[in-house]
């Protein structure tokens, strides 16, 4: 089978190639970094080295692959999220109409059956509606929780305050995931034959914010580790007093309202995985432990 794979070598990407060369599958993984390709094919993959803004690029490098896994990668510098996701997906579905592939497998994320409210994500939304609208392509929506990994970004307010604090925490439940187990998901999705339209939520472990930071805190030494919640107007100054970009800031305080209300979660918890991903939060603290 041939299997196109974008997103580089990222935290998806690298475990998905490495998978799906292991299982015997032709694998070409589009990087935009000429430094990638050594390392793409060191894993056994070929790479396809260009922009995904390129239509002529991707639809050359999609023709005559089985199946592809699409997502947008994130650049939190462009100004508006929501036309960078409509911009990215707009050239894939060009691509994909002119290669004519038929099964896409799309990363999208929690939260993506609202259509406001949903702040940096809100494109997965509007995307998945875009991809849609494709005929004759069989397309499964990977809807994955809170990346583990986000939580290093309060590495430093944890060192220099002692707690983690946000517009969303304490009793807020947050659905948490792997990055190994959305690729474990994506392939098995990728060598699956499917018709129509899909939607897979994707979770690793599921917990109170407190008792994220009390594992975290346990592994690190910090056992009363404190999440604390702040209003979305303390989040805003103090994003906006540390120099983020405005669209930035906004984007991430109405994200983090919408955690902090549920509302992200609701069609989550309507249609939870069968199965959650191998990956628990106690593994992913042992790593959390050994950067912090």
């Amino acid at each position: 089978m041939k299997v196109v794979v974008t997103g580089s070598l990222g935290h998806i990407g690298q475990p998905l190639a490495t998978e799906l060369v292991q299982k015997g599958h032709t694998v070409t993984v589009i990087s935009s970094k000429p430094e990638k390709q050594h390392d793409i094919e060191a894993l056994g993959a070929i790479a396809a080295i260009g922009s995904l803004d390129d239509v002529d690029f991707l639809a050359a490098t999609f023709t005559g692959a089985d199946a592809l896994f699409a997502m947008v990668p994130p650049s939190y510098t462009e100004p508006d999220q929501l036309a960078y996701y409509r911009r990215i997906v707009g050239k894939y579905i060009q691509a994909i109409q002119q290669s004519v592939v038929k099964r896409v497998v799309y990363l999208s994320s929690y939260g993506a059956h609202l259509d406001k409210g949903t702040g940096l994500i809100l494109g997965s939304h509007y995307t998945e509606g875009m991809l849609n609208e494709l005929s004759d392509v069989a397309i499964t929506h990977l809807r994955p929780g809170y990346f583990y990994y986000n939580l290093y970004n309060f590495v430093p307010m944890i060192k220099e305050q002692g707690f983690i604090g946000t517009n969303y925490g304490g009793d807020d439940r947050l659905v948490m995931v792997a990055p190994s187990d959305i690729a474990a998901v994506a392939a098995e999705e990728l060598e699956t034959p499917s018709t129509g339209r899909q939607v897979r939520y994707i979770a690793s472990d599921d917990l109170l914010a407190s008792e994220v930071a009390q594992i975290l805190g346990t592994a690190i030494g910090k056992p009363d580790l404190k999440w604390v919640v702040f209003t979305d107007e303390q989040v805003k100054d103090a994003m906006t007093k540390a120099g983020m970009p405005a669209s930035f800031v906004a984007g991430f305080v109405e994200l983090g309202a919408c955690i902090h209300s549920g509302a992200l979660r609701e069609d989550y918890d309507l249609h939870k995985p069968t199965t959650m991903g191998k990956v628990k939060l106690a593994d992913f603290a042992r790593e959390f432990a050994a950067a912090f």
